[in-house]
């Protein structure tokens, strides 16, 4: 009882201590750079194609047409840009002068009406009193920001590519079948509507594709490996966690038979498909280069308070809002070796809706700069019940530890000069512009 007792009094001393060695946040926000992801949206294919992996007809979305934002998807996110104006109100970015702020924050969008209309609603949230100025290309067009392989600014070796993503997996892509058996068990029997329990498994309904047996190979393509069945697997799943983020009936979300657990069971296979095509590093070096430049020469651009080509918007911009898709959080995440897990999904998941945040902050003893960055994202019970969002409600976050920079203090900052250092390291020059 004394040696039990002498132990918690000393882990009790022990964290004390470590809470007492945390330092004062003497910091204040100079800039904020926003990197999100678009909202709940419809499938990205059609129900006569979903319909051929399934027994049961998949649920119809309350939206026209695939990969469209839906109704609760853009309310959701202009709850999030809500919250958003909360929070850059407190750290002094925003006044609650809607017309005035605008001229100090920036927002472009990658091209497709997905995004597109994702970035309206987030403004929505953000400025509501201001007119909407989102910067975006002709959707005829590629944005090199977002797609720099499309936009020619980057270009991929397909046979470096195909060995990059096969040297992860031994050479042994299918082996992927074995160590993801439960998530492909469990989605088999969705999609064919028995107990995820049954032994046997039943053999699979006449005239329907059995995409978890489908070979899962790594091959040349153009988006940007081929990952064979597996990408096959992430069409007939991505609805599940769409179906419940958007409230539908519990009896639509995968036929009645997903909860919030299984969804983010089944979800750890459409990370594994983003893994491999975005988080591999060559990957990651030539799509995410160009985004991670600008993002830094922003940050750079507003600490020194002089015009740097390659930055985005001007040095008194003090809100970057980037509106893209979780192929690009997912690539810069990659390039950084930044990671996260928050309560409900899988790690590393770019939820709908969810963002990267490096936020531009300035010691006000030293006057050092520094970065600090998080993810932030709803839950999916917070998207499934749209609930409302504030500074004492929020949505899940944490800080992100950025490898070779950060320090071990609670928000794992790193000084702005090392930071750019890391980023030197990680970006391919030969992937980047200096346009904006």
């Amino acid at each position: 009882m004394e040696i039990h007792s002498f132990r918690i009094a000393a882990l009790a001393l022990s964290c004390a201590s470590l809470l007492a060695a945390q330092p004062v946040d003497d910091t204040k926000v100079k800039q904020v750079v926003i990197l999100g992801r678009h909202g709940v949206r419809s499938p990205v294919v059609d129900n006569s194609t979903l319909n051929n992996f399934s027994t049961q007809p998949f649920p119809v979305f309350s939206v026209p047409g695939v990969s469209s934002l839906t109704v609760n998807g853009a309310t959701n996110e202009t709850i999030l840009g809500g919250y958003f104006r909360l929070w850059l109100t407190q750290e002094g970015m925003l006044t609650g002068k809607d017309s005035a702020d605008a001229s100090s924050v920036y927002f472009r969008a990658n091209n497709g009406q997905l995004i597109i209309d994702t970035a309206k609603a987030f403004w929505a949230g953000l400025l509501p009193g201001a007119g909407m100025n989102i910067d975006f290309y002709p959707q005829q067009d590629s944005d090199p920001l977002f797609s720099p392989v499309a936009a020619g600014v980057a270009q991929i070796d397909e046979q470096m590519a195909v060995a990059a993503v096969r040297g992860r997996l031994g050479d042994s892509a299918q082996s992927l079948t074995t160590a993801y058996g439960p998530e492909l068990a469990l989605t088999r029997s969705i999609l064919f509507n028995y107990p995820a329990s049954q032994t046997p498994a039943p053999a699979a309904p006449a005239g329907k594709l059995d995409v978890t047996t489908l070979p899962i190979a790594i091959a040349d393509s153009a988006s940007p490996v081929s990952i064979g069945g597996l990408g096959t697997v992430v069409v007939a799943i991505d609805p599940f966690v769409m179906e419940y983020a958007d409230g539908m009936p519990a009896a639509d979300v995968g036929w009645g038979q997903l909860t919030a657990g299984g969804i983010s069971q089944i979800t750890r296979l459409y990370n594994l498909a983003l893994d491999l095509e975005y988080r591999t590093p060559y990957l990651a070096a030539v799509q995410s280069s160009n985004l991670a430049s600008h993002i830094v020469r922003s940050l750079v651009q507003a600490a020194t308070g002089n015009v740097m080509t390659g930055a985005l918007a001007n040095p008194s911009t003090k809100v970057i809002m980037l509106m893209a898709a979780n192929t690009n959080i997912t690539g810069l995440a990659g390039l950084f070796r930044l990671d996260w897990i928050l309560p409900g999904y899988p790690a590393d998941t770019a939820a709908p809706g969810g963002a990267l945040v490096f936020e531009l902050r300035q010691s006000q003893s030293t006057g050092e700069y520094l970065v600090r960055t998080s993810y932030v994202t709803q839950t999916m019970d917070q998207l499934r019940n749209r609930t409302g969002l504030t500074l004492t409600a929020p949505p899940a976050s944490g800080p992100v530890f950025i490898p070779g920079c950060s320090v071990r203090n609670a928000t794992f900052d790193c000084s702005l000069a090392s930071f750019v250092r890391v980023a030197g390291r990680a970006i391919d020059s030969g992937s980047v512009d200096l346009m904006n």
